[in-house]
């Protein structure tokens, strides 16, 4: 299959015979074992704010490897399984929290989730920080609109049987598991009075979601109407529902085309969103979540923001909780901000280590063509020739499991090097809702089926 991940533009720094679908016409819980209580989760290396550029020799190496995917037996039991996340980053000057602040603060954060279920648990990551966190108290309920909840779910959480917890810099931290009646696609506010906090903040920028800030305790609260507001989320890595033992997860790795750059704010219409929808309205796909793994300004290879897709793809894909499938749509930064011939050929090379990493974890992956950028500020020939590489690559290279066309099915006939005006943002990079509809519709749903 093929898919395509295109970037932030404000975000960027400045096998033959495959199944194709497009044009227009498991692995069990990644933290070893459920935990009863909470458990630390240290970072890697690699994602303490640092990039890791990979040789094209290393890359090019592995490419030679062919062997084909195992695929994975049902589990035999309920299991964890990712139903929200994102991805974590060290968060930029521009992005921070608005005053009054974090510390001795409270912030509420609304997500929707993908599949529902009837027992929790909630990971807060402090990967990036140069000091511990403190959360003195957090909460969850079903979010009433805004910044208000249903206080009738209103529900604390604990931490090894504490309801105070405190995260040092570099890490994570997962909440005991607890009983909450969460259908598919509900709307989740978490709400988290904060106690010391640190200046490197944790978080991801482009959440396309209004979050509340108030002075002082108000963990219960039933609205915030005096908090201030940001378009941010701070700190929340992921949710998880135990599932019967068909449910998996797809995780959508890639840049600001997948965490949404043109979509609405507060309406969760990126493409996940869309798919997540068909996917619970279909007959044998409402047991299947979406994990948005998308970074703003994201690269494959080296810089961009936030961890390059090969070092943090450990992290936001082998590790998240029962992950059967996924779909890498990423590469655009690469080939937009590349004076280099040979972007081609290092971006083939990286998405054959992945297919190659995840295929031992036996996770299925499809890959996804990237979106025309003609009339872009990545626009040149250079870089052209450089995507129809890249796609021609993931539609005949035989690595995929499957391809996501997105190119075929966003593209102007008239012009294919751009994208359909019905589709276009007005940056002619990144869809608008009606794009991304098209992106999430192009996609068949038999590819998730058990």
């Amino acid at each position: 299959m093929h898919i395509n991940n295109l970037p932030f533009p404000e975000e960027v720094f400045a096998e033959p015979g495959l199944p194709v679908f497009g044009a227009p016409g498991d692995a069990s819980a990644r933290w070893d074992k459920p935990p009863h209580r909470a458990e630390w989760v240290r970072g890697a290396p690699a994602l303490q704010g640092f990039q890791r550029t990979l040789a094209p020799g290393l890359f090019l190496a592995i490419a030679i490897y062919c062997a084909q995917p195992l695929i994975a037996a049902p589990d035999q039991g309920d299991h964890w399984v990712g139903t929200w996340g994102a991805s974590p980053q060290l968060t930029e000057p521009r992005n921070l929290p608005p005053p009054p602040g974090l510390t001795s603060n409270t912030l509420r954060q609304v997500v929707q989730v993908s599949i529902g279920g009837k027992r929790l648990r909630v990971r807060f990551s402090n990967a990036f920080g140069s000091h511990p966190v403190t959360m003195s108290s957090v909460h969850l309920a079903l979010s009433a609109g805004k910044s208000g909840i249903q206080t009738n779910s209103d529900q604390a959480l604990i931490f090894q049987g504490k309801p105070l917890v405190t995260i040092p810099g570099g890490e994570s931290v997962i909440s005991d598991p607890f009983d909450f009646d969460l259908a598919p696609l509900s709307d989740l506010a978490l709400t988290i009075d904060f106690g010391d906090t640190s200046a490197a903040v944790t978080g991801h920028p482009g959440s396309r979601s209004t979050s509340y800030l108030q002075s002082g305790d108000a963990v219960s609260a039933a609205a915030m109407p005096a908090a201030a507001r940001t378009q941010h989320w701070y700190f929340l890595n992921g949710i998880d529902v135990e599932a019967e033992a068909s449910s998996a997860a797809i995780v959508a790795l890639g840049d600001s085309i997948t965490d949404g750059r043109g979509s609405g704010t507060d309406r969760n219409d990126r493409w996940p969103d869309d798919l997540a929808r068909r996917l619970q309205a279909g007959e044998n796909t409402a047991n299947i979540a979406v994990l948005n793994e998308g970074i703003g300004g994201n690269c494959v290879l080296h810089g961009g923001l936030g961890p390059t897709a090969l070092s943090r793809f450990e992290r936001d894909v082998l590790s998240q909780s029962g992950v059967r499938w996924l779909i890498v749509l990423e590469g655009v930064n690469d080939i937009g901000g590349s004076r280099n011939a040979s972007v081609a050929t290092n971006l083939i090379a990286a998405y054959d280590k992945m297919i190659e990493q995840a295929h031992a974890r036996q996770i299925r992956v499809y890959g996804a063509t990237i979106l025309p950028f003609g009339s872009s500020f990545y626009d040149s020939p250079t870089h052209e020739a450089a995507r129809k590489a890249v796609n021609d690559w993931i539609r005949t290279g035989g690595r995929f499991d499957a391809v996501i066309d997105f190119d075929a099915a966003l593209r102007d006939p008239q012009n294919p090097s751009r994208l359909l005006p019905a589709a276009d943002s007005g940056d002619h990079l990144h869809p608008n809702e009606n794009g991304y509809k098209m992106m999430a519709d192009a996609i068949d749903l038999k590819l998730f089926e058990n």
